[in-house]
């Protein structure tokens, strides 16, 4: 009896098998195969546990995996090989870099590094903040800088009270400044993002068509950098600072920094080591791919004594690489099955043959909703199968239709769970969740209206065709 209750307490939980038994037990309809039910049975089931989490994410990954054996949808070491593609192993050596990173305790030094350049005044050190945030994230990824640059903000903030207590408007503008600054930027590059790396898989095993480093910070970059200055005008104006010139605050944080002492060798080994990773992403990576190469700096850091397996073991958060292994697996089986295409054709008949832009923003928009709810990585795991599809049927271009579905997945300005930095911003205790929605409905209309701009105006000009 105990364990009935237990089993019948998480109500969502029971919604979302009970989805997908109804599922199983209905007959395909039109264009679908059993085997594509099958695999739409368990994306449904999936989507629920992700957006509601009755029970542990790494869990719901584990019976991604159970899920496709069960239903018979590919064979049990297929499916395993299904869980360890390059993009997996990018996000588990970038995480493995980021603890590196951390270990060496690189923020003192940025700190010091932002406030020499960015002067008193508030509204350049935001968007110093936000500047450098975004220029970290684009090549290291969210993980990293808001773990990093949290402690510079707070250090800021806590210098700002002892003068200005009760100055929690300039508090929101550079807690959001790193937050936005970061999630934002996670489109820069490839390494800036498990979502990249997904997208860039995607193209490669489903239209043998391969993106390199240069061709993809040529089609997004300059989406970050356009974003930029309205972030800051956008957060000035949402929360205008109660001080607009912090003079005593920072010669106080400043000494503070300077007394932390010289850049150590073991700080220099380790910026080293990741250029090394970062050059070999730029001019390797079509060859090696952008796993295999963070795995390679994850081994340096290892080898150079920089940090330890114990740290990389307790530092990273193994349920994420599950997780994001399981989305990708399960988004290759939709394709596999037939589901991708016949969920592709089923909404290009409700959007009544849209074609162009009309539908890079519906792709936009039903990417921006579901990466807000699950978080990027697992939306374009999921939803990446079906969008480029829709373009395929309709002959539009697949590079549009990728960049389009990756990029949106970073507009997750309006809630907390939407973003690594979000969340671990939102853990210092000064952020409300509607500081959030504020502020990040006016910059997302604004993301939509430059991607779709860039999309129009300026992606033709790359000429890349497909």
């Amino acid at each position: 009896m105990q364990l009935l209750r237990i089993l019948l307490a998480p109500k969502w939980l029971i919604v979302g098998l009970g989805l997908g038994m109804m599922l199983l037990l209905l007959p395909p309809p039109e264009g679908l195969s059993p085997v594509g039910m099958r695999t739409l049975a368990l994306l449904v089931t999936v989507v629920i546990f992700l957006i509601t989490e009755p029970i542990p994410l790494p869990a719901t990954a584990l019976l991604i995996a159970v899920g496709q054996a069960v239903l018979g949808l590919g064979e049990p070491n297929e499916i395993a090989r299904s869980f360890l593609s390059d993009a997996v192993f990018f996000i588990m050596g970038s995480l493995m870099i980021s603890v590196a990173l951390i270990k060496q305790k690189l923020e003192v030094r940025i700190a010091f590094e932002l406030l020499k350049r960015t002067g008193p005044r508030v509204e350049w050190i935001a968007f110093g903040i936000a500047a450098t945030s975004a220029i970290l994230t684009s090549f290291t990824g969210q993980h990293t800088v808001a773990a990093l640059m949290l402690p510079v903000v707070l250090g800021i903030i806590s210098a700002v009270e002892q003068d200005s207590p009760g100055a929690r408007n300039l508090a929101i503008l550079l807690l959001l400044s790193l937050t936005y600054g970061s999630t934002m930027a996670s489109l820069g590059t490839p390494s800036g993002g498990a979502r990249n790396a997904i997208i860039i898989d995607y193209w490669r095993q489903m239209f043998q068509m391969r993106v390199d480093y240069a061709t993809w910070m040529a089609y997004a970059y300059p989406l970050l950098l356009l974003n930029l200055p309205f972030l800051s005008f956008i957060l000035l104006r949402t929360f205008p600072p109660e001080e607009q010139d912090l003079r005593r605050a920072l010669v106080r944080l400043r000494r503070d920094v300077r007394a932390r002492g010289q850049l150590s060798s073991r700080d220099a080994q380790a910026i080293f080591i990741f250029l090394l990773i970062l050059v070999g992403w730029v001019t390797l990576s079509g060859q090696l791919g952008l796993g295999m190469i963070a795995l390679a700096g994850a081994s340096l850091y290892l080898i150079t004594g920089l940090v330890r397996w114990e740290d990389l073991n307790a530092g990273v958060n193994w349920g994420v690489v599950w997780l994001y292994a399981a989305t990708i697996s399960l988004g290759f089986r939709l394709q596999e099955t037939g589901a991708a295409p016949w969920l592709a054709q089923q909404f290009l008949g409700l959007l009544g043959g849209i074609k162009g832009l009309g539908l890079l923003l519906t792709t936009s928009l039903l990417v921006i909703v579901f990466s807000n709810l699950v978080g990027g990585g697992p939306a374009v795991a999921v939803l990446a199968p079906i969008t480029l599809q829709m373009a395929a049927l309709t002959g539009q271009s697949l590079m549009a239709a990728g960049f389009v579905t990756a990029l949106s997945s970073a507009f997750t300005y309006q809630t907390v769970i939407g973003a690594p930095s979000s969340m671990i911003v939102y853990g210092s205790g000064q952020l409300r969740p509607r500081d959030f929605l504020r502020a990040g409905s006016k910059l997302l209309v604004v993301s939509v209206i430059i991607l779709l701009v860039l999309a129009w105006l300026y992606w033709p000009l790359l000429s890349v065709s497909r």
